[in-house]
């Protein structure tokens, strides 16, 4: 029997930059302060979910003349959110949206790596929330899609805040597995 191991793997990093672009920090813990340190850098690494769309989507790419949009430069985007409860396959919109889904950057998707190279089947997507676009805290949730479909969703954990002045990236990285 093959035990078929395949499937999609996803990691997405959220950095926060304050406007003078430095990474903002959280605030520091009570042991922190104690010894007068400062709070964690705001850049955090989450795991995120393929949806059942995103299978979907994927599935469609494969076909002679697919039906969907694909999740492009022309097309992609990233959203973010205050409302996450729950990160499963059925996911299809953010809980509570904040600010606009934000376009891809330019040169995004690309491959990680050149063909045959070790990384060339990880595809990276990255959003830059510029200063003014945002002014939310505990954000806790981010989507990757088509602005229609949605291709994968994550909790961002501990969540950021960002201030008017701040700028959010996001650096969403897919990994294609065989077996």
């Amino acid at each position: 029997m093959i035990d078929n191991t395949s499937g999609i793997k996803g990691k997405v990093l959220v950095t926060v930059f304050e406007e003078n672009g430095n990474i903002k920090r959280f605030a520091p813990k009570w042991w922190q302060k104690l010894f007068g340190l400062s709070g964690s850098l705001m850049q955090v690494t989450n795991h995120n979910i393929v949806t059942n769309e995103g299978d979907a989507l994927i599935a469609d790419l494969m076909q002679e003349t697919p039906e969907r949009t694909k999740v492009d430069n022309a097309n992609g985007v990233i959203g973010v959110g205050t409302g996450f409860s729950v990160e499963n396959k059925t996911v299809d919109a953010l809980v509570t949206q904040t600010g606009s889904d934000e376009q891809l950057d330019p040169t995004y998707p690309k491959t990680q790596g050149d063909w045959t190279a070790a990384n060339d089947h990880v595809i990276e997507y990255r959003a830059t929330f510029e200063a003014g676009d945002l002014d939310d805290t505990g954000i806790n949730e981010a989507l990757l899609g088509n602005g229609t479909d949605t291709l994968a969703y994550a909790q961002i954990t501990p969540a950021v805040d960002v201030a008017s002045t701040d700028t959010l990236q996001v650096d969403w990285a897919l990994t294609f597995l065989g077996s």
